[in-house]
């Protein structure tokens, strides 16, 4: 089983986010290597100002990934943004917990070299993230009520 390293850092101010100890449980989850990850809850100023200075997007977006390093072990960073993760969960008539559980599967997924750009590699994907949060207890993350 992978090791993982986890620091939680919490800079957002919102209601109802998960505790420190779900979020590497669900990183767990989603380990195929050794893996040294900063997760930071961030508010929504923030999240638009890392996603226009990196992905020049001047919005703030449910969830960025950051690689560092590919050897010994990854490492990186995953961004989550508190407010767009809660607008989200809400229109998609979904659990605020299941959705952070999803965002940070897919963080980890992309700290592991998965991406979503190509429609092969976005099923590729959404079926490792599916089976991966399904088996954590939560519906599909693709399954929108």
């Amino acid at each position: 089983m992978p090791k993982l390293a986890a620091t939680i850092q919490y800079a957002s101010d919102a209601d109802n986010i998960p505790s420190a100890s779900l979020f590497r449980k669900w990183a767990k989850a989603a380990l195929r290597v050794d893996t040294e990850v900063t997760i930071r809850i961030v508010d929504a100023a923030e999240g638009q100002s890392l996603n226009n200075t990196y992905r020049g997007k001047d919005y703030a977006t449910n969830v960025l990934t950051f690689p560092l390093t590919e050897e010994p072990y990854l490492m990186g960073d995953i961004i989550i943004c508190a407010p767009v993760v809660a607008a989200e969960a809400e229109a998609q008539h979904k659990s605020l917990e299941a959705h952070y559980a999803h965002l940070t599967v897919h963080g980890i997924l992309h700290l592991h070299g998965y991406d979503h750009e190509i429609e092969a590699q976005a099923e590729l994907m959404e079926g490792l993230e599916t089976a991966i949060v399904t088996k954590l207890g939560y519906a599909s993350p693709y399954l929108i009520t």
